[in-house]
């Protein structure tokens, strides 16, 4: 065994051991609180899945691969996709679950074990802080915030309630993907001072909405939630939210998360003490307000991030839509498509790692920490450590102005505008609290 594998296993088994530590502690905390804990594999785990449009199949998939999970429920506010996805439910597990429009009756049902949120994300952090508060276990899609402050306070809600709270950056379970990482971690490419992460896609104009009624398909007013009141427009639901900033965080939220959340981990740095962000919306002159070209860079002090986005230009790096590169002083490795490249500094390929795409995985790692105590692979505070990032980029962004953030408390300094929007107004009575 040479001295760089030696030192890749050497921290895969001390994270491993720290990991499974902090899931069985969690564990034994939640059985002495009294509520419901599963503590074998045979155990069976009933779910109920919120959002139903997009991801939220692909959590229904998703859960129906892990043994022993029944989908309890099905949530969403568009009667269409609650038929559609009832039905599926009931062909595929040979038991039909309940539908219902409104997520609170799957707190309501004490013999549901978690709460899978697909909702858009200004519904992650209020739906996770509920479902904790209502003694469910949690998976929520990422970046699991709408801002800063939902962020802290879903952490706070899954500590204090004692409550296993899952991010869906899935790539934290793919094996391929974490040997990578072991190695960047490791040393095998040296010294590692930054990382690029990329997104190009080809992603049409939304056109102009039109205000008109709402279909009668949708409950407009529970979609709403916690968002204040903005009128029904026409070309808003159930995917065009992500490029307004009242429900959604642009490309940096949607696709930015998973590129970002890699280079930090494999950076192994926490929060950038400067952060600044620019671009613009230059393809169409359309209703988005989130830019569709734009670069991100994070200042750690000892390495730095990159966060470079062409969402209606296709060609990326490396052949690749997505990716992100670690340049080392010895070599570099890119993470794109299903595999990990490793380069040296005179652009010859030393090595492969190939895999796949697994999303199954992911809530398998979430369905064991439940019932076994292992640890989760994207607790909720370690994911939202990654978000922090989306947000801070769209706050520079939205200001126009380079940000300086404290590392230690996480606070943007001298610049009481950007620190605005590090929260947001909510619609009466759906204020989240802790």
């Amino acid at each position: 065994m040479n001295a760089s594998t030696a030192r890749t296993e050497y921290i895969t088994r001390r994270l491993f051991v720290k990991q499974v530590a902090a899931g069985a502690a969690a564990a034994a905390v939640a059985r002495s609180a009294g509520t419901r804990v599963l503590g074998a594999p045979s155990d069976r785990l009933r779910i109920g899945v919120m959002g139903l449009n997009g991801r939220g199949m692909a959590h229904i998939q998703g859960f129906l691969a892990v043994p022993n999970v029944e989908i309890a429920f099905v949530c969403d506010v568009d009667k269409r996709a609650l038929e559609k996805a009832a039905s599926q439910v009931a062909k595929k597990q040979g038991k039909a679950p309940k539908a219902v429009h409104d997520f609170r009756r799957i707190l309501d049902d004490k013999e549901v074990d978690v709460l899978s949120i697909a909702a858009p994300n200004h519904w992650h952090a209020p739906a996770t802080i509920l479902g904790c508060a209502a003694g469910k276990h949690v998976y929520v899609e990422k970046p699991g915030s709408h801002n800063v402050n939902e962020a802290e306070l879903m952490v706070r809600a899954a500590s204090v309630n004692h409550r296993l709270v899952q991010m869906g950056n899935q790539r934290r379970s793919w094996p391929w993907v974490i040997e990578a990482i072991a190695k960047v971690r490791a040393g095998e490419i040296g010294k590692v001072h930054y990382a690029r992460t990329w997104y190009n896609a080809l992603r049409p104009s939304i056109g102009r909405g039109r205000k008109v009624q709402t279909p009668e398909w949708l409950d407009y007013t529970l979609w709403q939630g916690p968002a204040p009141e903005r009128p029904y427009v026409d070309n808003l639901v159930h995917y065009n939210w992500h490029w307004r900033w009242h429900w959604g965080g642009g490309e940096l939220a949607n696709n930015g998360i998973h590129a970002l959340d890699l280079a930090r981990w494999g950076l192994g740095v926490d929060c950038p003490s400067r952060v600044t962000c620019t671009g613009a919306r230059y393809h169409h002159d359309d209703d988005q307000e989130t830019p569709d070209t734009l670069v991100a860079v994070y200042d750690f002090g000892t390495a730095g991030i990159e966060w470079n986005c062409h969402s209606c230009d296709p060609r990326g790096f490396e052949g690749e839509g997505f990716g992100v590169t670690f340049y080392g002083d010895k070599a570099s490795l890119v993470i794109s498509g299903s595999n990990a490249r490793l380069y040296d500094l005179k652009n010859k390929q030393l090595g492969e790692i190939t895999g796949r795409w697994d999303d199954v995985l992911h809530f398998q790692n979430f369905a064991e920490a439940i019932r076994e105590g292992k640890a989760l692979n994207s607790p909720i505070a370690e994911g939202q450590r990654s978000t922090l990032l989306c947000h801070l980029g769209n706050i520079s962004y939205r200001t126009g102005r380079v940000l300086k953030v404290d590392p230690k408390t996480k606070l943007i300094v001298g610049d009481p505008k950007a620190t605005a929007l590090r929260a947001r107004e909510y619609r009466k009575g759906w204020k989240p609290v802790v």
